[in-house]
């Protein structure tokens, strides 16, 4: 994994196993790796590892097992969350670039479909 200067690494590992899970490379009730190989694996400091996995304790993301580990919550409702968080997250970083561009939301949203569009036809070829 290579990690951005500007942003804080648990961070970046936060958002990164949000991936995992989102995109089902980790399924609920899956068991994530032990902190110290995941340490090792991302090449980073335990103590960062920690912290990253305790916020999404906190975040009920995942849920920790005195003794077997840290697995991904099973509670969908709570992944379906997460996913519309990050969802809306995307959307207004992209959302305010293209107001800076001075783009009225109209417009924004017929390039949008433009660009789905174009997706779409290439993905098909």
């Amino acid at each position: 994994m290579k990690f951005d200067d500007k942003v804080p690494i648990y961070y970046q590992i936060k958002q990164h196993l949000y991936h995992e899970i989102l995109a089902a490379t980790l399924k609920p009730g899956d068991k994530l790796p032990a902190v110290r190989q995941l340490a090792v694996d991302l090449t980073v400091n335990v103590n960062t590892i920690q912290r990253a996995l305790s916020e999404m304790i906190t975040e009920g993301v995942i849920e920790s097992r005195r003794g077997k580990g840290n697995f991904v919550t099973q509670d969908t409702a709570r992944l379906a969350q997460l996913k519309e968080q990050l969802v809306m997250a995307q959307l207004a970083l992209v959302y305010a670039q293209l107001h800076a561009l001075n783009l009225s939301d109209d417009e924004i949203i017929e390039s949008l479909k433009r660009y789905i569009e174009q997706k779409g036809a290439a993905q098909n070829d």
